[in-house]
């Protein structure tokens, strides 16, 4: 099911010119993203890269009052998830490295995930993300993730 409503016009061009079959079987954008009240901000896809903005909401924080880590993993790949929906065919995350750089605190209110396309060897897949405040002053987070073309995604 496509969330047309939730989704930039340059993402659903490409969406619909993909085969209708394949993606009937697919929740775009994903449950989670949508969950973590996620954004497009920017689709550059002469670039390869997307800009998300998710809000640093109070049940994503830790007993100190920072987002939790696994929260900021998790705008990483709802921002480089999608991205390589468009780059390449079905593929699957293989490995995510991040760093994180400094604390979010509650008092942010959004953090943005900027994620880029870096190459593509074969069946594997390079990706790159940052996290930021609005202005780019910040970096919170920095990320790199390799991804794998699958022959297909299976139902469960």
């Amino acid at each position: 099911m496509i969330h047309q409503d939730k989704l930039p016009e340059e993402i659903l061009a490409i969406l619909n010119a993909q085969s209708a079959t394949e993606l009937d079987r697919f929740e775009v954008p994903p449950p989670c993203f949508l969950a973590m009240q996620g954004e497009f901000v920017v689709v550059n896809l002469e670039e390869n890269f997307f800009r998300c903005r998710f809000p640093v909401l109070p049940e994503q924080l830790n007993p100190f009052g920072y987002m939790q880590g696994g929260m900021v993993s998790a705008a990483i790949d709802n921002t480089i998830g999608p991205l390589s929906m468009l780059v390449a065919p079905p593929n699957v995350t293989l490995k995510m490295e991040v760093s994180y750089l400094q604390a979010i605190s509650r008092e942010v209110k959004h953090i943005y995930v900027t994620a880029m396309f870096i190459k593509q060897r074969k069946k594997i897949l390079h990706f790159e993300a940052v996290v930021t405040d609005a202005a780019d002053d910040i970096t919170f987070a920095t990320a790199k993730a390799t991804h794998y073309v699958v022959n297909s995604i299976k139902d469960n």
